[in-house]
């Protein structure tokens, strides 16, 4: 069976996890989320790994789930497949995880640009949720990150219409990070990757738990989280390098130690 994706390397600490089929469209189906998953296990254990982008093909990221294997699936059958377990497992991820997205990404494909960290995306970059067109409704967190993204009011307009929207509304509402230059998406993605991949590891993924953990428990419980991470990065090495490099006025070398 041909590969669902493909990883390599443009550039030191840096990972390209490309995922992609003959047409383009790369359908997302359980056995391809297994494979993005199984790759991304396997990077978050090489140190020299610092940073992911994660892209499709220029005709999409993803144009949704592979509706084939689910038609004609019962209730029961749906949850003993238990299809989402790998889709938990992709939002523990410990490191940045940045995607690319340079054509459609609807549906599932929506659902894993929403995954990453931030979304990079060309100006004819497509996003949406048809699932409400079919009698469905996202299923891998779709409603809750996009809700927590832009709102729920927001949300609830793109969810229940199924309607699309283009990079440039996408940034408007904020769901979005970067709009990139036409053409040039996974350049600039690759770019910001190469920026992350040379500051402090363990002050990155750091950063990145607080955030993510913090963002659904009261203030004072995050806060308490915050500096308990912020207390662990004092007994890194990579901590006293920063500082001395400071002091010394020289760029610092960091090891992820």
């Amino acid at each position: 069976m041909q590969s669902f994706t493909k990883v390599s390397f443009p550039h030191d600490g840096v990972a390209l996890l490309s995922i992609g089929t003959e047409d383009g469209l790369n359908p997302l189906s359980i056995a391809g989320i297994k494979e993005i998953v199984d790759c991304l296990d396997r990077l978050s254990e090489q140190p020299e790994v610092r940073v992911v982008v994660l892209t499709g093909g220029e005709r999409a990221l993803a144009a949704g789930a592979d509706i084939s294997e689910m038609e004609n699936l019962s209730l029961m059958e749906m949850k003993l497949k238990n299809q989402f377990r790998d889709w938990d497992r992709m939002a523990w991820f410990p490191k940045p995880l940045l995607a690319a997205v340079r054509g459609y990404a609807l549906g599932g494909g929506f659902e894993l640009a929403l995954l990453c960290d931030m979304i990079f995306a060309d100006p004819k970059a497509t996003f949406g949720f048809p699932e409400c067109k079919l009698g469905l409704m996202p299923g891998a967190g779709g409603t809750q990150r996009l809700a927590r993204k832009i709102g729920a009011g927001k949300a609830l307009s793109l969810l229940w219409t199924g309607d699309s929207v283009k990079a440039e509304e996408g940034f408007q509402l904020g769901f979005v990070d970067r709009v990139a230059q036409e053409g040039e998406c996974l350049n600039e993605t690759i770019d910001f990757a190469k920026r992350l991949a040379q500051g402090a590891p363990l002050a990155i993924r750091a950063i990145k738990e607080a955030v993510w953990h913090g963002i659904d428990i009261p203030l004072l419980a995050g806060m308490e989280m915050e500096r308990n991470l912020f207390y662990q990065l004092f007994s890194s090495e990579d901590s006293r390098e920063g500082m001395s490099a400071f002091r010394e006025k020289r760029a610092p070398r960091f090891t992820g130690r």
